[in-house]
């Protein structure tokens, strides 16, 4: 009887064990699965491969003596309007916001669509245009006026034509300057959220804010971060990603990027964090695709003894999470000259389009295909 007790226990046991056994390797399967289906779609972005459609400048050599900080919106399908500031040198009065149209494949000779004007009618420079088409149709023109960057105020201008006619120049809010430098982005409620930031009159800060807005600009908020005095962050960009959560890429003069994010459409932001990529204390932008991932334009470069060293090399890099990136392509790359500023959007027949500054002398503007 003691026998059975014991040959009945180690059963008992065996059967345990390979019940267990085959528990353990139900679970590892599954676990192979889920990494290899992780795996398989994290990796259709980071192979991507590139397909140069256009790579040429906006307006012939020698149109401007300089030109600086490109922005560019899709009017309609195929057809575009960058705009940038130009003129003397970047800060001088007679510095305003120029525009070209891109149709039939050839941009058109650029026009003058704002000049800096104060309340006493003295012409000051314009700086950072930005374009954004709403929901609506309204096409806005952001931007700057003022003697520097410090001192310097929010101003807009709106067409219901693609620009063919616009409204006068209008000031923004006081303590609202718009989108800083990229584009903003619009929520399915509406509200169109602008990545902003302000540099102080004495530059030891350098600080980073939200401002919200309605399709009227009716209606303005400031949503500000918790400041970290340790880091000078500006011009940040918006990612959106699938579950809902937004994303912020921002210049810094820390020789990286830095990123902040909201899971509550943008009312709520997290601390600045580092990323892995090196910032050369210059301008960058990023779009969030189609299939969901994301697309980042910047200088891949730390800095050097003067602000525009760094600014020589230009990549383009590509994530599926927003955290991890990929270079995929290099738009320039030469031992001196500056290629900065980016903007990027994606197009309605899903094409990249992306506009920087040419060695201040020139807007460059190439289309790229991302092959999967």
């Amino acid at each position: 009887m003691k026998l059975k007790c014991i040959e009945n226990n180690l059963l008992s046991v065996n059967s345990s064990f390979f019940f267990l056994k085959f528990i353990v390797k139900c679970l590892f399967t599954v676990i192979l699965m889920i990494c290899k289906f992780s795996s398989y779609s994290y990796s259709q972005s980071l192979n991507t491969s590139v397909e140069v459609i256009v790579d040429t400048t906006i307006f012939p050599d020698g149109t401007f003596k300089a030109c600086h900080a490109s922005t560019i919106v899709e009017l309609s399908p195929g057809k575009f309007m960058a705009a940038w500031f130009a003129g003397s040198n970047e800060g001088a009065n007679d510095v305003g916001i120029w525009a070209s149209v891109l149709y039939d494949k050839k941009w058109r000779t650029p026009i003058e669509i704002a000049k800096g004007i104060d309340s006493n009618g003295n012409q000051l420079p314009c700086w950072n245009p930005v374009l954004f088409k709403a929901y609506n149709n309204n096409l806005f023109l952001f931007y700057k006026v003022g003697v520097n960057p410090r001192e310097w105020w929010g101003m807009v201008r709106q067409s219901t034509d693609d620009g063919k006619t616009w409204t006068e120049p209008q000031a923004l809010p006081k303590d609202f300057l718009g989108p800083i430098k990229n584009k903003p982005i619009q929520l399915a409620d509406g509200n169109i959220l602008c990545p902003s930031s302000v540099e102080s009159l004495d530059t030891k800060r350098w600080t980073i804010h939200l401002e919200i807005t309605d399709e009227n600009l009716s209606a303005w908020k400031k949503i500000e971060f918790e400041e970290d005095t340790t880091i000078g962050v500006i011009q940040p960009t918006i990612l959106k990603h699938i579950d809902g959560k937004l994303q912020m890429l921002c210049r810094s003069r820390q020789n990286l990027i830095y990123q902040t994010w909201s899971a509550d459409n943008g009312l709520l932001w997290s601390r600045l964090t580092k990323t892995n990529l090196p910032n050369p204390n210059s301008g960058i932008d990023a779009v969030t695709l189609d299939d969901g991932s994301f697309l980042l334009i910047y200088n891949p470069l730390l800095q050097g003894s003067d602000w525009f060293y760094g600014r020589n090399v230009l990549n383009v890099a590509i994530s599926d999470d927003g955290l991890e990136w990929k270079d995929i392509y290099q738009l320039e790359n030469e031992k001196d000259g500056e290629f900065s500023y980016p903007a990027v959007i994606q197009a309605a027949d899903k094409t990249i389009h992306i506009t920087y500054t040419d060695k201040r002398k020139n807007i460059k503007y190439v289309v790229l295909k991302l092959i999967k």
